[in-house]
């Protein structure tokens, strides 16, 4: 782990680890309002976390699955619990059905949580099998969205 100046570890490099494929981080309680509400279509939410038993499989299982899957979502958000935690503690009300969990992925169409990937489902396993369930969501998700566009 590696320590900077402040209090704690360095995070940045784990928040690289997904801006790095495009996800856009959401820092405050209002930047997660703002996607949830202007984003249209399909929307992942990655909870990013400083846990290296699971953390570590999930940020590189999302580089796998965006580089091989033919279906890609629209709009890429993370909050990182522990760090942005009134972000994250917010984000979490949008889909309050599951407890919470991190790292962990929320799956969106318009709005509303269409599947979640849990802590449980990511640790111990290998970035791959992230990476399987991650395109897995996708495509299966991408018929909803081509048919609220004809609505």
């Amino acid at each position: 782990m590696q320590f900077g100046f402040g209090v704690g570890p360095d995070t940045s490099w784990m928040r690289e680890e997904l801006t790095q494929f495009g996800v856009e981080e959401l820092k405050t309680p209002e930047d997660v309002d703002k996607a949830m509400k202007e984003y249209k279509g399909t929307m992942l939410l990655a909870i990013n976390s400083v846990c290296g038993c699971a953390a570590g499989n999930a940020r590189p299982g999302l580089g796998i699955a965006l580089e091989q899957s033919e279906v890609k979502p629209d709009h890429m958000v993370t909050v990182f619990a522990g760090q942005d935690k009134e972000a994250t503690a917010h984000a979490r009300d949008y889909f309050s059905e599951y407890p919470p969990s991190s790292p962990a992925f929320a799956y969106f169409v318009d709005g509303e949580i269409k599947a979640m990937i849990p802590r449980h489902r990511i640790e111990g396993r290998t970035k791959d099998e992230v990476a399987g369930d991650l395109k897995m969501v996708f495509e299966a998700f991408s018929g909803e969205k081509e048919e609220a566009e004809k609505e």
